[in-house]
């Protein structure tokens, strides 16, 4: 496979189950989960993605029809300075490629994906949680590791 026969879109409502099915496949290759709740969890998925279709963009990487990864463009707004009244940022969430797809180039062109897709909505910044395993694309694709970007984790 080459990246040359990838289209890198919006992902359309008809295929938020395609996207559904990765978010479950990414839990299963990290947690061997089984198949118990597949079907409700890609119905209720399918419909919090078309809810939440404009805070939280999703975009997909296709080829011959088939979603092969994903990325959300989760945007949050920010409090208004008297510089900028109208501001939001970004987070990159949910990225994932099948396996059988990996180390082509594909997460590579979602990451520029999301990332234009930010500049085209003005966002200030993108920020990432990543595996340590992802590190090194983000940085390829312009994401810089932040000594200042502090987060709890232990909230409940």
């Amino acid at each position: 496979m080459t990246v040359e026969d990838i289209e890198v879109r919006p992902a359309r409502p008809p295929e938020f189950d395609a996207v559904a099915g990765l978010r479950w496949r990414w839990v299963a290759e990290e947690d061997g989960r089984s198949d118990d709740g597949r079907q409700a969890f890609v119905r209720d998925f399918t419909a919090w993605a078309e809810e939440n279709a404009t805070s939280h963009r999703c975009l997909v990487a296709v080829r011959s029809g088939e979603v092969l990864g994903m990325a959300f463009l989760a945007i949050t707004a920010r409090v208004p300075n008297p510089l900028t009244f109208s501001r939001a940022s970004g987070d990159l969430q949910s990225m994932y490629v099948v396996p059988e797809a990996r180390n082509g180039g594909l997460g590579g062109l979602l990451i520029d994906a999301v990332l234009g897709l930010a500049g085209e909505l003005g966002l200030e910044r993108v920020t990432v949680h990543s595996s340590t395993r992802a590190v090194p694309a983000y940085e390829r694709h312009g994401l810089e590791l932040s000594p200042r970007l502090l987060q709890s984790v232990h909230l409940g």
